[in-house]
């Protein structure tokens, strides 16, 4: 006799069996115990949650001799049918490979003849988003006013896919991932069952990785089952099987990277790859084990979002306080990055340590993040006694992990005047409004200008050589309608001198910044 897998052979039969989706399995019995079953039905939801299954099950109850509590009883000559697949009253469409046109008309020929016995025909079309336009048109009016004997059933892991039409007409049911909880209850009553010895934490590990599919989870068990043939399953064996990595190696590998040692990240990817373990799984491990550690640094009621034992939560809080929460960010942005390469990669190991290279080496990056890294690096240094002493114009530097950094004596800045005149004061406490007022392109140019004092003691407008300088020093009118606007601003006369510096840089050492003068609190949006 031909084996039968496990998500065949536990598939339920009954509502009663069905786990995780209660709120759509009690509507269901309620609508079928109430005489009030509808015409057209939608089951969304990801795959392996139990869309066609329910339907199944429904299709058996609408037609059920003898139900019981609104469940198909499972025992009459119209359950059995159905349950051996002989029943022509339940019709199962794959639209996948029926997604024409000419594949609905037959069906809404169909429709037309009552069933031979039972109550109704219902017809279940799985992965419904795959019809054409043309066969969704061809559906709309059979769908819509159907034979009072006639239900359909749409089952779908796209729902996007389906026009707007089409989900008007059908009573809309989304199947929820199921619980680790519930899926581990689930594979210790069926291993009961079969009487295979496993042990509780391989379930969960199994569970875990099925992402909140009962198929997918029976599925793996079944393969670690198989390879483990008569012997306990343990959590051990089932890593092996699936090739995953213990979490204790993430947190070897975890403070390997906070030392920044590049070559012990290496070198624990290589045992990684000689126990055979499968490298994407890692990766999408790995952003996980970040993930939790980051809820942990984020709040402290988070233990039931975290799906650890009481062992590797004390773990794992000891290693959530050794980062800083930004750090953490930036690992999991570059494994999440990660993870979307390797799928299709060739050198998934390259991809991997080059991954590994830029958590140690924060300064192979430019963005916010890694600036913070390397400025957490340095600061570690001077509290381990590293000291800076510059001298004249040569650079003193510093090895932070690989990354060098070059310390100059700053030059001082000009210092502010003790006394300003009344009138550049004035301009000074109303420059947001000036800006706010000024007409484009003056408003860009003067807000990105600095502020200073020139010859006389006259407002400086300080601006960048280039588009700004050619508009105030090279076309004629446009420093007068400045100073025009500064006059009615402040209603007093004010005269401006333009001058123009290479970049900004040139002007923060040169000129005195009265910019620093200005009083920030409101602050006049850009019209």
């Amino acid at each position: 006799m031909s084996y039968t897998a496990l998500y065949r052979k536990f598939r339920p039969d009954c509502f009663e069996d069905v786990k995780g989706q209660e709120h759509i399995v009690t509507t269901l019995r309620n609508q079928i115990r109430a005489e009030r079953v509808g015409h057209a039905y939608l089951f969304c939801g990801t795959r392996g949650t139990g869309k066609t299954t329910v339907a199944k099950i429904f299709a058996k109850a609408v037609n059920c001799e003898d139900p019981r509590d609104g469940s198909p009883c499972g025992e009459c000559a119209s359950c059995r049918a159905i349950a051996a697949g002989a029943s022509m009253n339940v019709i199962e469409i794959d639209a996948a490979s029926n997604n024409g046109v000419d594949n609905i008309r037959e069906i809404v020929e169909e429709v037309a003849y009552s069933p031979a016995e039972g109550k109704y025909k219902v017809y279940i079309i799985d992965e419904v988003h795959m019809l054409s336009i043309g066969a969704f048109n061809a559906l709309l009016k059979t769908l819509e006013e159907p034979p009072s004997y006639v239900i359909f059933i749409l089952a779908t892991t796209e729902v996007h896919k389906i026009p707007i039409t089409i989900l008007s007409r059908c009573q809309r049911y989304d199947f929820r991932r199921i619980t680790i909880d519930t899926i581990t209850a689930r594979l210790q009553e069926l291993m009961e069952t079969e009487q295979i010895q496993v042990e509780e934490k391989a379930l969960r590990y199994v569970a875990k990785t099925a992402d909140g599919s009962m198929r997918d989870a029976l599925s793996l068990l079944d393969q670690c089952i198989a390879f483990h043939f008569g012997q306990e399953l343990t959590y051990d064996k089932v890593l092996d099987v699936l090739g995953a990595v213990d979490t204790e190696v993430f947190g070897r590998l975890f403070r390997y990277v906070l030392a920044r040692d590049v070559s012990g990240c290496i070198e624990l990817l290589e045992e990684i790859v000689m126990q055979g373990r499968e490298l994407g799984q890692f990766v999408t491990d790995f952003t996980w084990y970040l993930r939790n550690l980051l809820l942990l640094k984020s709040s402290d009621n988070v233990e039931d979002v975290i799906d650890v034992s009481s062992d590797n939560l004390v773990r794992l809080r000891e290693e959530a306080d050794m980062a800083e929460a930004d750090a953490v960010m930036r690992y999991i942005r570059i494994f999440s990055e990660l993870s979307g390469q390797i799928r299709y990669a060739t050198q998934k190991r390259i991809l991997i340590e080059i991954a590994l290279i830029k958590l140690c080496r924060p300064d192979m990056e430019r963005d916010y993040e890694s600036v913070l890294e390397r400025v957490r690096a340095v600061e570690e240094k001077l509290e381990n006694g590293v000291a800076f002493v510059p001298t004249g114009g040569v650079s003193a530097g510093v090895n932070t992990g690989g990354a060098e950094i070059s310390l100059t004596p700053k030059k001082e800045r000009p210092p502010l005047p003790k006394a300003i005149p009344e009138d550049v004061q004035a301009v000074l406490d109303r420059w947001q409004t000036v800006v706010g007022r000024a007409p484009m392109p003056m408003k860009q140019y003067i807000k990105n200008a600095g502020l200073s004092l020139g010859g006389d003691n006259k407002l400086m407008l300080v601006v960048e050589d280039g588009l700004a300088s050619d508009y105030f020093l090279r076309q004629e009118g446009h420093r007068e309608q400045l100073e025009q606007l500064l006059s009615e601003t402040v209603g007093k006369e004010i005269e401006v001198t333009i001058q123009s510096v290479p970049d900004r840089e040139a002007f923060v050492q040169n000129y005195a910044d009265l910019s620093q003068m200005i009083r920030m609190d409101i602050e006049i949006e850009d019209e």
